[in-house]
């Protein structure tokens, strides 16, 4: 019974982003957002998972809870759209290239039907 599950669960996380970690430009108007203002953009990938915008915007760049902050809402990204990976990759995707992990997190949620703009 549990194994049945196992794979079952399994089997629904092996979907792939839609863009790659540096497809940034694939949507010049996230990009440009995102590299003058990151803390509006990731606010605005934490609102769309059901997390606190304004929370999240203003735990940017208080390290070290922008980085829980930052693994926290790209995991439930991958878990709401099924995409495979790991916690331990979701941390070393926002170590070392956060900018491009939340324009990724954006365009992944922009064409699943969520949107940047406020509704």
């Amino acid at each position: 019974f549990f194994k049945t599950d196992l794979v079952r669960y399994l089997q629904s996380m092996s979907a792939e982003w839609g863009n790659g970690l540096f497809g940034c430009f694939n949507d010049c108007g996230i990009c440009i957002m995102t590299y003058f203002c990151p803390c509006y953009t990731f606010g605005k990938n934490a609102e769309a998972v059901g997390e606190s915008c304004c929370l999240c915007c203003l735990c940017y760049g208080c390290h070290p809870f922008d980085l829980a902050a930052k693994v926290a809402v790209r995991t439930k990204i991958r878990v709401q759209k099924g995409i495979a990976g790991t916690i331990a990759g979701d941390i070393v995707c926002h170590v070392f290239c956060s900018a491009c992990a939340i324009c990724q997190e954006a365009q992944e949620l922009k064409t699943g039907g969520a949107s940047m703009a406020r509704e």
